[in-house]
């Protein structure tokens, strides 16, 4: 491995790589908040069915996780291995996003083999350029302490994906589609990922690749999965981003359904042009920005595992007590809603930079730096998440005996409480547990990344 000639990035760097991540999170939070809702609501399938969809499409999703970052730590072009994929994919990845939500008009079948042939290409087009992109870190630069700012620019950018979703999509589809949600939300995704195409193509533009890892001749896949799973902090790392993502998928996929049918959030503005459910989105997406400004100076202070920790169980207390909260009290859910947010903040970027210093003690410990290959595994832990809690979602919402656009039970509104409070809540105390393993100190750390520096200078 070659060393670096430069390891401390300029601004507009960061803020390019950053916008990678507001194009991803365009299509994440649109997902990830919208579709259940979407499907149950406004396309008419069944919540069970697309329970099983969620379960069948983000399994197949999260086992190709791993084989597109081998594929990716295999690549060799003049614009370095990870980096062309933001160009070669993002057309694609638009035109999926598009399709997913372009509402045609089938049969109870046609629209079901529908939704499976597109969510499927949509998340296989979100793989094949987000497990590059998110790599893309690694060797942007080797400093621990570069890769801290670079990741909290990152989750600038993905949080201000999440504030774009969180003001403008139900605003959006009533504008477009005038009364009819089936056009609105077609035409309101054909806006956005025409956004995050262009995004995608501003981040190729502006970063570049300064790590230049081993050769891959004469090495399997099955060796660098090896080694991989003898990694004892990414071990902890992953089981901790299954528990994560299964929180986030649950909370996000019924957020609609609380607001709309335990609220009654009609869709009457309370604050400009912003219902209930739109304000208490963007007002928590704006708590969590705030709280990514914090990283570094939490990171200092406590290190970057023991701010991790303490975050995650802190934001997991709001998010139990939000079960507790009477549905005529909107504005303690919305000063509960920001808290949790903030507290949750920072924690994206730590465990993305503490993903790099996995990586690092990888190649430290087996000699062997297999970046696109840790991050994509990485990733199949979250999409692992994001299968069990979406299908979960769709699953309770059926057996506690919801129907769309129905006057709900109580049973029904027990659930959909259940499942935005108490479950997300007790998958991040568990997270929070589990992140007590993590054995990297800073300390150690840095030794790591000075004897790696080392290493690469004697090797040249």
């Amino acid at each position: 491995m070659t060393r670096p000639a430069l390891t401390k990035l300029s601004v507009g760097e960061k803020i390019g790589y950053g916008l990678g991540d507001t194009a991803s999170n365009i299509f994440f939070q649109f997902v990830n908040i919208f579709l259940l809702y979407y499907y149950t609501d406004v396309f008419g399938l069944s919540p069970a069915v697309v329970g099983t969809l969620f379960i069948v499409a983000r399994f197949w999703d999260a086992v190709n996780d791993p084989l597109m970052g081998a594929i990716a730590d295999r690549t060799n072009t003049r614009f370095g291995k990870y980096r062309p994929y933001l160009l070669w994919m993002a057309v694609p990845f638009g035109v999926f996003g598009y399709l997913a939500f372009a509402n045609p008009d089938f049969s109870d079948n046609g629209k079901l083999i529908y939704a499976y042939v597109t969510y499927i290409g949509l998340m296989m087009a979100y793989t094949a350029i987000n497990v590059p992109y998110s790599a893309l870190m690694g060797v942007m630069t080797p400093s621990s302490d570069e890769r801290t700012s670079l990741s909290s620019y990152r989750f600038v950018g993905a949080f201000s994906g999440m504030l774009i979703i969180s003001l403008g999509v139900r605003p959006l589809v009533r504008l477009l589609g005038d009364g009819d949600d089936g056009t609105g939300f077609k035409l309101t995704m054909a806006l956005l990922a025409t956004v995050a195409v262009v995004l995608f193509l501003i981040t190729f533009a502006t970063t570049r690749e300064r790590l230049t890892p081993q050769s891959n001749e004469g090495q399997s896949i099955r060796r660098d999965l090896k080694f991989l799973f003898m990694n004892r902090p990414w071990i902890v790392m992953v089981i901790a981003a299954i528990l994560t993502l299964s929180n986030v998928a649950v909370r996000g996929a019924v957020t609609n359904h609380f607001f709309k049918y335990f609220v009654g959030d009609d869709g009457t503005p309370v604050f400009l042009f912003l219902d209930k459910t739109s304000l208490i989105l963007s007002s928590g997406a704006i708590a969590f920005i705030v709280g990514i400004f914090f990283t570094t100076t939490l990171s200092k202070r406590f290190g970057k595992r023991n701010a991790l920790l303490g975050l995650t169980i802190l934001n997991g207390l709001t998010l139990v007590g939000f079960y507790f909260i009477p549905a005529d009290q909107y504005g303690t859910m919305l000063a509960v809603n920001a808290l949790g947010n903030l507290l949750a903040g920072p924690t994206p970027a730590l465990v993305w930079s503490i993903y790099t210093d996995v990586v690092d003690y990888g190649e430290w410990k087996f000699g062997r730096r297999t970046t696109g290959l840790a991050f994509s595994a990485a990733m199949f832990a979250q999409k692992m998440g994001l299968t069990i809690g979406g299908g979960v979602s769709g699953w309770l919402l059926a057996l506690y005996g919801f129907i769309a656009n129905a006057q709900q039970t109580e049973a029904a509104l027990d659930g959909i409480r259940l499942m935005f409070s108490i479950l997300p809540g007790a998958l991040a105390l568990a997270n929070g547990l589990v992140l007590l393993f993590y054995p990297l100190t800073d300390a150690k750390v840095k030794t790591i990344e000075a004897e790696l520096a080392d290493r690469r200078g004697a090797a040249n």
